[in-house]
């Protein structure tokens, strides 16, 4: 399946009601009004932070490859009556009829690039989007391999009267070299007349932050800041969970 297809079907579903955080608003609220309006969200799902720096009155943009996401966002955002603009577009195809002071990531999302090409060509577009003073934030994570005894295991939650949805690992491979892992993954939706099954393969590639900084500078971006999350200071190569402020290089 094309990555940019995951998210469809009872996938999306699943993801709002079994996902295992939530992303505060907070971090992002600060850098847009940090670094200035307009702002765009890549990978902004369901609406989440979203919606809640439109409800804050940020004039804020929002952009996903899932289809299915993007018009479960715009449904949210009716429902909440926020204003916002949300498309439907591939990271590495962004092509937006306007520029953005702030451009960020809730989440690591650029880990769903599957491959460094994959990521460059998005770095450039993202750069192309950017105003020339704007900046872009973007988490990375470099993943552990899934517990042997996760795998097979399910997580399951309540999706009205008689409904169940599961999600279930069911095998992974971890490839160092490639920095990739592949999760295979089954989600259910079981009711009363039936199942409904949609198999995925879950694909992270990540980033250090060696060979970040060598993707920005070829994609016409410097680092302004990268900052490891856990300890709130410069990340070194050993971060497994950091932000990374660019942008455009003069």
């Amino acid at each position: 399946m094309d990555p940019a297809d995951f998210y469809s079907g009872i996938v999306v579903d699943a993801y709002s009601k079994l996902k295992s955080e939530t992303f505060e608003a907070g971090p992002y609220l600060e850098f847009v009004r940090a670094q200035g309006e307009p702002g765009l969200e890549i990978g902004c799902g369901d609406g989440v932070p979203l919606l809640e720096l439109c409800a804050a009155g940020l004039d804020v943009d929002g952009v996903d490859s899932s289809l299915d996401m993007v018009e479960r966002c715009r449904r949210n955002a009716t429902e909440r009556g926020v204003r916002t603009q949300v498309f439907h577009q591939r990271m590495e195809d962004l092509s937006l009829d306007r520029r953005y002071a702030s451009i960020y990531l809730a989440g690591p999302t650029f880990n769903l690039l599957a491959d460094d090409e994959t990521a460059l060509r998005a770095l450039v577009a993202i750069r192309a989007q950017l105003t020339d003073d704007g900046a872009a934030l973007i988490p990375l994570w470099v993943p552990d391999p899934t517990p042997a005894d996760e795998l097979g295991v399910s997580r399951t939650t309540d999706d009205g009267p008689g409904v169940e949805l599961r999600y279930t690992p069911l095998s992974e491979s971890y490839d160092r070299e490639q920095r990739t892992r592949i999760t295979t993954s089954r989600y259910e939706r079981i009711t009363p007349d039936g199942t409904e099954v949609a198999d995925r393969e879950w694909i992270i590639h990540w980033h250090t932050p060696a060979s970040f900084r060598r993707l920005c500078a070829e994609a016409g971006l410097h680092v302004a800041a990268m900052v490891d999350e856990d300890t709130n200071e410069a990340a070194t190569e050993a971060a497994t969970d950091f932000f990374v402020t660019v942008r455009r290089t003069p």
